[in-house]
């Protein structure tokens, strides 16, 4: 598998959660892989062969610039927060003498969206284990935010020896929506949900949800960045990609397998975070049980064998970005002491 190593010309993030109603009135546009959103460090391709073709992940490899400690970091993003949501995170873990690696998952961000690719969290573990071995990275601490905390689950699981620690940033799937009544949605009914997507829908859902009713002016970057991106040339198929990774995370459940990590497992809990797929269509009896994270974290921490739990009291789904300095002294913290 040949490795580019190019510049990113245009850079940001992924897709949608839950969001509709008008855009901004001069919201910007972005390519198919983010042309035109900066990102905060230079964003390369590795290419590999995948489901009968040719696909690019883009990702970021930040060297240490503290003291070398000889460890490696992957942060893995959510499915509305790709690579460069991990900024700060990426400086701290930097400047603690960890290399870190960000990639950004096949359908989001900066990689290729193919018109046709079967998801999973299994084939998005394989892509990004490609990627590492690429890099000569054979053993690295997975810390995974949101949907990418389903995927590092996943991803210690399939490789074990290859996961020096998991740390689980406000993971979704600490329990199975569908199985406590959720309704289920087709690719299409997601699709028709996607290509309405538009900037102030992103934000007030992400206002209620993501950061407990509050907001920052910084925060606008990542609506701008999400919105941006539907909003271009890609529109079609940034959505039905976001489609599909719906449909993938509501139909394939990691909750079950969380005993059988066999991996030190760090849970990093903003307890007032109320994400849970498809309440916006449960019904008010199914959605007055699904999203509470002050009971979910506590539940994952029992289930998963010597798991460690710290919770942010009043922080929502992005503690590492609603207190970007506490956040990160306390995740270095942890993992210094293994």
């Amino acid at each position: 598998m040949p490795l580019i190593k190019l510049p990113c010309l245009a850079l940001a993030f992924a897709l949608p959660f839950m969001a509709l109603v008008a855009p901004f009135a001069q919201a910007a546009s972005y390519g198919q892989e983010l042309q035109g959103f900066r990102y905060p460090y230079p964003v390369q391709l590795f290419e590999l062969e995948s489901q009968g073709q040719t696909l690019k992940m883009g990702y970021m490899d930040v060297a240490p610039t503290g003291v070398a400690n000889g460890r490696t970091a992957v942060l893995m993003h959510g499915k509305n927060f790709c690579g460069a949501t991990w900024e700060d995170s990426i400086k701290a873990l930097s400047a603690s003498g960890y290399r870190v690696v960000v990639p950004d998952q096949i359908g989001f961000c900066t990689s290729t969206k193919p018109e046709h690719y079967q998801y999973s969290f299994q084939q998005l573990s394989a892509n990004t284990h490609a990627l590492l071995a690429s890099l000569d990275v054979t053993k690295a601490t997975v810390i995974g935010h949101s949907t990418g905390g389903m995927l590092g689950t996943r991803y210690a699981l399939l490789y074990p020896e290859q996961t020096e620690q998991l740390v689980l940033v406000n993971p979704i799937g600490l329990e199975d929506w569908k199985a406590l009544g959720v309704p289920w949605r087709s690719v299409d009914q997601w699709y028709e949900r996607e290509l309405k997507l538009s900037a102030e829908g992103t934000r007030q859902y992400e206002q209620s949800t993501y950061y407990a009713g509050h907001w920052k002016p910084e925060y606008d970057r990542w609506v701008d960045m999400l919105a941006g991106l539907n909003s271009g040339p890609g529109h079609k198929v940034v959505a039905w990609n976001s489609a599909l990774i719906y449909d993938m995370i509501f139909t394939q459940p990691v909750f079950y397998e969380l005993p059988n990590l066999k991996v030190p497992t760090l849970l990093m809990i903003g307890d007032a975070d109320t994400t849970a797929i498809g309440s916006d269509i449960a019904s008010p009896q199914v959605k007055a049980r699904i999203g509470h994270y002050d009971v979910l974290g506590k539940q994952a921490a029992k289930l998963i064998p010597g798991a460690r739990l710290i919770e942010f009291p009043g922080k929502g789904h992005a503690p590492q970005m609603e207190d970007p300095a506490g956040f990160n002294k306390i995740l270095v913290e942890a993992l210094s002491r293994g």
